[in-house]
């Protein structure tokens, strides 16, 4: 069994680019594979490998400027979930595209896994799911609002048009790990809105803590990694990828006429043209090639 370890914290980081190098290289060395992301406000990412490995690197980011009480979550993966590791510069560690939103000055009031349910079973408090439309379609809390965004950077327009359907309502949100609550609560405090409420340690928190008689959770959370989707007790669950869209399928779903591997779904193909089937199905051959010569083909996250 891998270690998975999600992680992100806010930080002062003046020079990101002097920490690329020594982070790359020790987790290259200690055989650790996933992303992560530096920028001046923290650091952000997915990482997997065994325990010796994950708690070098883990030891080596509390040592980085600010980092000493940072959190992470961890789960297990029956098989590698990443092909290969990257460190990453970035502007932003999540991108909402709001160069005011600073979530080290304020953000929502933190709701244990504990407490969340009977938070969001209050008649008074409105549900809003941050995540993207694909994740939400495969599993969400029960009266959740799916704002249906692509993107983390549709979200503020989203509340514009929306906000006024949330008078006098207190606001709880919630996401994957916790990190795009941190912006997104921070924002609704500047627009004025006093109540919000953020789960800590988000969605994964939440599936590993609360047994799932007592659950709210609806479906499988949806992880950027092999894995694709989780459940309670954050045991793997049943959804594959499309290697074309990145969105998540069922076996089932391999069934009808709109799938071929590697090329397209019943998501994606009618958003694709005939040129971009034609390289899609160039890369799934060399998928398939590399695979009888037993590599590995980076095409084939």
């Amino acid at each position: 069994m891998f270690t998975v370890a999600a992680l992100y914290h806010f930080t002062a980081f003046d020079n990101p680019a002097a920490l690329q190098g020594p982070l790359e290289a020790l987790c290259v060395e200690k055989g650790i594979t996933g992303t992560l992301l530096l920028a001046k406000e923290g650091i952000n990412g997915t990482i997997a490998g065994d325990r010796n490995g994950i708690d070098a690197v883990i030891a080596h980011i509390k040592a980085m400027p600010g980092c000493a009480d940072f959190e992470w979550k961890e789960s297990t993966a029956s098989e590698q979930p990443f092909a290969r590791m990257k460190v990453r510069l970035k502007k932003e560690i999540v991108t909402m595209g709001q160069p005011d939103v600073d979530p080290r000055a304020v953000v929502g009031q933190y709701v244990s896994p504990q407490d969340w349910n009977e938070l969001i079973s209050s008649p008074d408090v409105a549900i809003i799911d941050t995540r993207n439309d694909y994740e939400v379609a495969i599993g969400t809390f029960e009266g959740a609002i799916d704002p249906k965004t692509k993107s983390f950077r549709e979200f503020p327009q989203w509340w514009e048009e929306n906000k006024d359907r949330f008078h006098n309502k207190r606001i709880a949100m919630f996401c994957t790990g916790g990190i795009r609550c941190e912006k997104s609560t921070n924002f609704l405090r500047q627009q004025g809105v006093e109540e919000v409420y953020h789960l800590k340690g988000g969605i994964l928190k939440y599936l590993e803590e609360m047994p799932q008689e007592n659950s709210l959770w609806n479906g499988e959370c949806f992880v950027f990694d092999r894995r694709v989707s989780v459940g309670h007790g954050l045991a793997e669950g049943p959804y594959d990828l499309c290697h074309a869209c990145r969105r998540p399928i069922l076996a089932e779903d391999t069934k009808r006429p709109e799938f071929e591997e590697g090329v397209s779904c019943h998501h994606c193909a009618h958003e694709t043209t005939e040129d971009d089937k034609t390289r899609f199905r160039e890369r799934q051959k060399q998928i398939r090639l590399a695979k009888k010569r037993g590599e590995k083909h980076l095409g084939g996250l």
